[in-house]
C-alpha cells in the first residue's frame, strides 16, 4: 500500500510538471568576483562578455552591455532545458548559441534571435561596486 501510494504520488508531480513547461531550475546563486580578477578581464569594456563555471544550472554568462550596465544569465538554454546544454558566447560578442539546438540568444537582454527557443534565458540580479560585481538570485 505504501508503494502504491509513493507510486501515484510520484506520477502526479511528474504530470504536473510537465503541464507547466519546461523552465531553467531555480537555484541559489550567490556569485561575487573583483574587477581586477582576470577572469573577468573582457568585462573592462561594453559589449564584453565572459562564461563563470560552477554557478548557477550550468554555468553563468556575464555580459557589459553598451550602456556600461552589467546582466548575466544561466548558461542552460532555455530551449529543452532538461537536457541542460550550456550555450557558448559567439565571436559577435552580441550573442550566445545552443550547442544542441542552434538556437541563439541576444546578450542585451537574454530574448532568443533564433528559433527553435522562444524563452528568455534565465537571468540573475548584478550589482556592481567601484571593485567588485555581485551576481545573485
Amino acid at each position: 500500500m505504501k508503494q502504491a501510494l509513493i507510486l501515484v504520488f510520484t506520477s502526479i508531480l511528474l504530470f504536473s510538471c510537465a503541464k507547466t513547461g519546461s523552465v531553467v531550475p531555480s537555484v541559489p546563486v550567490n556569485f561575487r568576483i573583483t574587477k581586477t580578477d582576470p577572469r573577468v578581464q573582457a568585462l573592462t569594456a561594453a559589449g564584453g562578455a565572459v562564461t563563470i563555471s560552477g554557478v548557477g544550472v550550468a554555468g553563468i554568462i556575464i555580459y557589459r552591455r553598451f550602456d556600461g550596465a552589467y546582466v548575466a544569465y544561466d548558461r542552460c538554454s532555455s530551449y529543452q532545458p532538461e537536457k541542460l546544454c550550456a550555450v557558448n558566447l559567439d565571436d559577435n560578442g552580441l550573442t550566445a548559441t545552443d550547442p544542441c539546438s542552434g538556437s541563439k540568444f541576444s546578450l542585451e537582454d537574454g530574448s532568443p534571435v533564433k528559433a527553435p527557443a522562444s524563452k528568455y534565458l534565465r537571468s540573475y540580479l548584478v550589482n556592481t561596486t567601484q571593485f567588485e560585481i555581485f551576481v545573485s538570485n
